[in-house]
């Protein structure tokens, strides 16, 4: 009898864990991640070969052992100048990010596979296999050329983040940078530019995603386009009064149309705590100081120990938010935009993590904690994937009624 209780214990806190054994029943039937981030040195840099053990927070074995099964990849370039130098070098940064991904899936065809539609998702998940997808961050890496959004569609980009921290040729942000010269308040929203490549998205079948733009470009891109519109990475500013989150007037429109909001996992965006903030920064640039360079570089003094340290540091003196506040703001989003209308994006390897969630291994643990907020396991699977894909086939399904009547 008393084994059974000690029986009976270790699987309530198996249960109460999210742990693998007792949750893998229960798991959605597809989750799927929208944003996270690559290293440059992915797959090139034997610390980031995703095959093996790394220190990055999503890898294939990590995929697997959390039960992550799809992941957007994140072909990112930061915001430079306007200039045909500053085009020029952020489209080699961008084909570097897409070789990256390709050498990735040819390197461990067995473990994952590119899925540029959501039958190739699920096809996928049947086999057995991980599903790769990309998503671009800033539209900046298109060169101010239209003819380069197709070149990015033929290489997988099945989403297509206007801008980034910074105003560029397609959009002002919700983060304009002095640096950049940008004025401190959007004068515009889509650009001419910005409105050809919503266009032309639409044509192709590639989502148009609006986090990071400012809301004057997010309603200007609502107007405009003929098929729901996705934010990739993005939190509810009624919960936390950030830029780069979105009003609920802006999450029901989006709903409106159709499309999904998927929360972002950066503590930043789900609990501002400016104390905790300054904290960081003081530590990066101490590391980097200690390093012998100017500025902080994530990929290179993020996973040095004393920024390890430093971090454990901090936690302890001022905790990150958790999964559960995560949900608070899935709870919001969905109360205010509908069931339908809200999925996941973690943002790792980018700035995401939370307590309880801070690498694909924790996957389960999200799930726990929307079932601990009260979403039945039909919720739980649109908002860990359902949604997404359904938005994105709508996409596909829009680009494909369009090619046939011309």
């Amino acid at each position: 009898m008393k084994g059974m209780n000690i029986l009976g214990s270790a699987i309530v806190l198996a249960l109460a864990l999210g742990g693998t054994a007792a949750a893998a029943q229960q798991d959605p039937p597809i989750t799927l991640d929208t944003h996270v981030d690559i290293p440059f040195g992915l797959m090139h840099d034997p610390r980031f070969d995703v095959g093996k053990q790394t220190p990055l927070q999503v890898d294939l074995d990590k995929m697997k052992r959390g039960g992550l099964d799809a992941v957007f990849f994140i072909v990112y370039v930061e915001q430079g100048p306007l200039t045909p130098d500053g085009y020029k070098h952020a489209m080699e940064q961008a084909k570097q990010k897409y070789d990256a991904i390709d050498l990735m899936v040819h390197t461990y065809p067995d473990r994952i596979a590119l899925a540029t539609s959501p039958a190739q998702v699920r096809a996928n998940k049947a086999a057995g296999k991980l599903s790769a997808m990309i998503g671009v961050e800033n539209g900046y890496s298109l060169g101010h050329d239209i003819k380069n959004l197709d070149a990015a569609y033929k290489r997988g980009a099945r989403y297509m983040g206007l801008a980034h921290m910074g105003n560029n040729d397609l959009c002002t942000s919700s983060t304009p940078e002095a640096s950049l010269g940008d004025t401190p308040l959007p004068e515009y929203g889509l650009t001419d530019f910005g409105r050809a490549v919503v266009k032309r998205d639409n044509e192709l079948g590639i989502m148009v995603d609006v986090s990071h733009s400012s809301d004057q470009c997010v309603r200007d891109v609502l107007a405009l386009s003929t098929a729901p519109v996705i934010a990739s990475h993005s939190a509810a500013r009624a919960l936390d009064n950030h830029p780069r989150n979105l009003s609920d007037e802006l999450l029901r429109a989006i709903a409106a149309k159709g499309g999904v909001i998927q929360v972002v996992g950066v503590q930043d965006f789900i609990r501002l705590d400016p104390a905790r903030q300054l904290a960081q920064k003081a530590l990066q640039a101490q590391v980097a100081k200690q390093a012998g360079d100017k500025e902080f570089d994530s990929e290179k003094h993020e996973y040095l120990p004393a920024y390890i340290e430093g971090m454990r540091r901090i936690d302890a003196a001022l905790p990150p938010p958790t999964v559960d506040d995560y949900v608070k703001h899935v709870k919001h989003i969905v109360d205010v935009a509908g069931i339908d209308h809200v999925g996941v994006a973690s943002d790792f390897d980018g700035g995401g993590g939370l307590a309880g969630w801070n690498d694909a291994t924790q996957t389960r643990n999200l799930t726990a904690a929307l079932r601990r907020a009260g979403f039945s396991d039909q919720d739980i699977a649109k908002i860990w994937g359902g949604n997404l894909l359904r938005v994105w086939g709508e996409v596909e399904q829009h680009a494909a009624a369009n090619h046939a009547k011309h």
